[in-house]
Formats: C-alpha cells, sequence, structure tokens
C-alpha cells in the first residue's frame, strides 16, 4: 500500500510538472476557449447589432395602430415601452393634443370612450391622445417625460397637477417612513433625495442604466407582455417545461377597465368625508417633481396646459377644504407667474365622484364642456400645428 501511494504521488508529480511546461508562457492557458482581439471584435459588434436592431425589428412584427380612444391597457401600465410607442405612433398629428396624468386622466372608473380625451375630442374635433397612466404620481410622471417621452417634441400637451398627491406626506414621498410606491423605476435615484426610497445602490444604478436605453424599454415590454412580469431565466424556472420562443405574441392586449367593477358614487358606498394632511407647496416633493417635468417639456418646445384636478371637493371637511383652496390658489399662482396657461375646473356635483379625484362618465362630460369652453384653452389648441 504504501509503494502504491508513493508511486502514484510521482505520477501525479509528473502530470503537474508536464503541464506547468505546456502552459508557460500562454495566457491564461487553463481556459478551454480563447477569442483573439479580432474575435472578440466580432462579439461586441454582434451583441451591439442585437442591443439596436432587435428592438426596432420587434416594432415593425408588433403592430401598433392606436385608434383615437386608444389607452394604454390596465395590465400594461408599468410598460413604458408602450408609452413610448404610443408617443411615436401619433407625433407625426400635428394636430393632435397628448393628455398626460395618472388615472384620473386614464379613466380608471370609465370606459375608453367614456374619458376625458374622448370627451374633448368630441367637442372640439381636435385628436386628443390618452397618454395618461394608472398610479403615476408626478415624480413619476417626471421620470416618464424625461426617458420616454423624446417623441413628444414640439406638440400639444395637456398635464394634469392632481392635488392628491400631497394630501398627505405619504403621497407626497416626504414620509421618513419606508413604503412601497407605484413607478419606482422613473423617480430620481439619488437626487434629489426620497425620504420613503431605500432601495440598494446596486438596484439605483440598475434603474439609472436601463432607462437610458430602448433596448431595456423593450426587455420590460416582453417580461411584462410575455413572461408574467419574471425575466427569462425565472420564467423558465417556473415553467420547465414551455417553450419560451412559442410565448413571443405580436399582437396587443384590447382595452379593459381597471378591476374596480363596482362604478357607485362615493356616497353610496359610506365613504365619510376627510381632513387630509395637506402638504406645504414650498416643502412638497411632489410638486417639484411636477414643475420638473413642466420645464422638461417646456425646453422641448411643447405648448403646455395644466389642468388642476378634478379632485372631490365635496369629499372635504370644512377645515381640509380651506386648507385645500388655499393649496389651489398658490398653485394656479405659480403657474400663471410662469406663463403656463391652467384652468381648475369646477367640481362636478357629488355623485358623479367615484372617490376623491376619479369622475364618473358624467363628471368627465362637465370637465371637458368647461375646458372647451375655456378662453385660455382654446388659445392653446390654437391653429393646426405645433
Amino acid at each position: 500500500m504504501k509503494e502504491a501511494s508513493i508511486g502514484e504521488n510521482a505520477a501525479l508529480r509528473r502530470t503537474s510538472a508536464g503541464m506547468r511546461r505546456r502552459t508557460e508562457g500562454e495566457p491564461f492557458g487553463s481556459n478551454a476557449v480563447r477569442l483573439s482581439w479580432r474575435e472578440w471584435a466580432v462579439v461586441v459588434a454582434a451583441a451591439a447589432l442585437f442591443v439596436l436592431g432587435a428592438p426596432r425589428l420587434w416594432m415593425r412584427a408588433e403592430r401598433f395602430r392606436p385608434e383615437p380612444d386608444f389607452r394604454i391597457p390596465y395590465s400594461l401600465a408599468n410598460d413604458y415601452w408602450m408609452f413610448e410607442r404610443l408617443c411615436r405612433a401619433t407625433s407625426t398629428e400635428t394636430d393632435a393634443v397628448f393628455v398626460v396624468g395618472d388615472s384620473a386622466i386614464w379613466g380608471h372608473y370609465v370606459a375608453q370612450d367614456e374619458t376625458l380625451s374622448h370627451d374633448l375630442a368630441e367637442l372640439t374635433g381636435r385628436r386628443f391622445v390618452n397618454a395618461g397612466v394608472e398610479g403615476l404620481h408626478p415624480a413619476a410622471l417626471a421620470g416618464l417625460v424625461r426617458y420616454y417621452g423624446g417623441a413628444l417634441r414640439g406638440r400639444r400637451v395637456l398635464a394634469q397637477w392632481n392635488p392628491l398627491w400631497i394630501a398627505s406626506p405619504r403621497r407626497d414621498l416626504s414620509a421618513e417612513k419606508e413604503f412601497a410606491f407605484n413607478h419606482p423605476e422613473l423617480v430620481p435615484q439619488f437626487f434629489p433625495k426620497i425620504p420613503c426610497y431605500r432601495a440598494s445602490f446596486s438596484t439605483r444604478v440598475h434603474r439609472c442604466l436601463t432607462r437610458r436605453l430602448l433596448f431595456f424599454a423593450w426587455v420590460r415590454h416582453l417580461r411584462i407582455r410575455c413572461f408574467e412580469g419574471m425575466d427569462l431565466a425565472s420564467w423558465t424556472v417556473e415553467h420547465p417545461w414551455r417553450n419560451p420562443i412559442a410565448k413571443a405574441r405580436f399582437d396587443l392586449p384590447q382595452d379593459a377597465p381597471s378591476p374596480e367593477s363596482d362604478f357607485q358614487p362615493w356616497t353610496a358606498r359610506g365613504v365619510r368625508k376627510q381632513d387630509f394632511d395637506w402638504v406645504d407647496l414650498d416643502a412638497s416633493l411632489q410638486w417639484r417633481f411636477f414643475r420638473e417635468a413642466l420645464a422638461t417639456l417646456r425646453r422641448r418646445g411643447n405648448r403646455v396646459f395644466v389642468l388642476v384636478g378634478p379632485f372631490n371637493e365635496h369629499m372635504l371637511t370644512e377645515a381640509g377644504l380651506r386648507r385645500y383652496k388655499a393649496l389651489r390658489r398658490a398653485a394656479l399662482a405659480w403657474l400663471q407667474a410662469e406663463g403656463i396657461p391652467c384652468l381648475a375646473a369646477a367640481p362636478p356635483p357629488s355623485e358623479l365622484y367615484a372617490d376623491a379625484s376619479h369622475p364618473l362618465a358624467k363628471g368627465y362630460k362637465m370637465i371637458a364642456r368647461e375646458l372647451a369652453a375655456d378662453p385660455a384653452f382654446q388659445r392653446f389648441l390654437g391653429a393646426v400645428g405645433p
């Protein structure tokens, strides 16, 4: 046994010495595959071609011709590729007006032919593009416009300021306690600091990088549309026997109302009047981000009109209503001082609201009529052309 062990050790030493001699002077000699600099250049070129070309080829395959009342499907609210495609697809219509805002613009409690954009189109004879996104608070709006709204350059934009986003420090994102909020990918990752946002450093860096290239917006689109919101690796683990190529879809989902199926007035639900913990405009993060969104649009040559609301004043206590009206006056005063045309539409009757900021169908019609009759809004529409 001892002699065999000595022999084996000697053989191992000779083998190791031979391997050292064969790899001596060869960098990375233990690697199974080594690429020359020319081969690396081919790999880099092929990867760059794929990153730049794949999203554009997919655009050709996935046909997208939005109808007049099209809105981004509820299931794709986090799919910013769809917002960018909507802007691109309608940007050539020189008389179109893009309506941007949160679920009150999208039409959370109404069908797509009952939204504000639909009613404005009927009243004015112009094309109003419903570019509203579910849960789009002003901090997210600023990021959406900046990173995915380049095709809006030079167009008319009707932007919504919803006071609900300053109705509490939590909604304003200025609360210190961490909590999850909508569209964290769109908010500033490092500056200005959002106190309740506690993502890791690597997550913040990743989000900064991925929103700069169309390729990553396309990958996000595929994840949401084809792979149940998962990345390819996670999806294959969950579905090991299914072919991921077969999941590719070139159609788009049809519009459907939000999961809220009970389109009743807030008074029929037993909701009580509230006294919100309003945040001063000077200290508000959401107001700051809304102003940044307006500044981005104006730098790009957009003609902007701001709709303040629609907010359900009937839901407020007397003290809350006084505070709200003071904040609304301050917002209107700032907009007017900046030369931005604006309107705080009169609130529809109480029974035409579903909750604090979502009108029902007849409520949208009332707001649309007031907007269409407003002289400043008529000047904003102006003649055909940007």
